[in-house]
C-alpha cells in the first residue's frame, strides 16, 4: 500500500510515523506513507495555499489549485481519495479494514475555516471524521486514520491472532485483562485465568466483553 499525505505541516508526521508498529511496517516494505507539501503545488514568493473566503466571514479557506495539481499528479486508477473533514462519515474499525484493502490512499487534511467546495466536488472519493468535536487541523485526524488502518496490513503486528481479539473487530468492547503479580494492592487476578481451562476461559472474556460493552457502548450490543 502507498499512502500519499497532502498536507501544509508534513514536519507533524514525524514523531508518529518513527515509532511503534508504523515505523516498523515501514521498515518491512509493507507499506510507503509520502509526506507532500501542498505549498509545493503554488507558484507565488508567497507560496500561499490559503485565501479569505468569498462572501466574507471570519478564517481562512484552503485554495483548490494545490490541492487539483498535487491529486491529479498522484491519482491513479486504484487510488482512493479522502478528505479528512468534521462532515465526513465516523471512522469505524469496519471502515479501517476496508481501507487497508486499497492499494493507495490519497489523504487531504482539512484545515482553518475548510477547503474549497471544488475540491469535494471534483476530487475526493469520501469525506472521514475521527468524531464530533474541533481540531486545529486535518493532521492529527490523519494520523489516527494511518494508525489505524496500515496496522491491518498483514504482517505488521507481529501476532496475527491480536486482530481477531480486539476492540469492536466482533463488536464488542475488549474483556479484562491481567498480567503478574497474581496480587496487587488487595486485588487479585480471577481465578478461572488460572485455571488452565481454556474454554471456561473463552467463556468468561466473552460474558465479560459483553458486560463491558453493555455497561459502556449499549449502541454496539444492539447490533449484535
Amino acid at each position: 500500500m502507498i499512502i500519499d499525505v497532502l498536507t501544509l505541516f508534513p514536519e507533524m508526521f514525524r514523531g508518529p510515523l518513527d515509532e511503534s508498529m508504523v515505523k516498523l511496517g515501514i521498515e518491512k516494505g509493507l507499506f510507503k506513507i509520502n509526506l507532500i507539501n501542498l505549498r509545493d503545488f503554488t507558484f507565488d514568493r508567497h507560496k500561499t495555499a490559503d485565501d479569505r473566503p468569498f462572501g466574507g466571514g471570519s478564517g481562512m479557506v484552503l485554495k483548490p489549485e494545490p490541492i487539483f495539481l498535487a491529486v491529479e499528479k498522484l491519482r491513479k486508477d486504484n487510488s482512493r481519495v479522502i478528505l479528512l473533514c468534521p462532515q465526513g462519515i465516523p471512522l469505524v474499525q469496519k471502515k479501517s479494514q476496508i481501507l487497508s484493502e486499497n492499494k493507495h490512499l490519497i489523504l487531504i487534511c482539512g484545515h482553518y475555516e475548510g477547503i474549497d467546495e471544488r475540491v469535494r466536488e471534483s476530487l475526493v472519493d469520501e469525506e472521514i471524521s475521527i468524531g464530533d468535536y474541533i481540531l486545529t487541523n486535518g493532521e492529527l485526524p490523519a494520523m489516527v486514520l494511518i494508525d489505524s488502518v496500515v496496522r491491518l496490513i498483514p504482517g505488521v503486528l507481529g501476532d496475527p491472532d491480536s486482530l481477531k481479539e480486539e476492540s469492536f473487530s466482533e463488536k464488542l468492547l475488549e474483556y479484562p485483562q491481567y498480567t503478574r503479580p497474581r496480587k496487587y494492592k488487595e486485588r487479585e487476578v480471577p481465578d478461572v485465568l488460572l485455571s488452565g481451562n481454556h474454554e471456561a476461559i473463552r467463556q468468561w472474556r466473552y460474558d465479560q466483553a459483553v458486560k463491558r460493552t453493555r455497561e459502556r457502548r449499549p449502541d454496539l450490543i444492539n447490533d449484535i
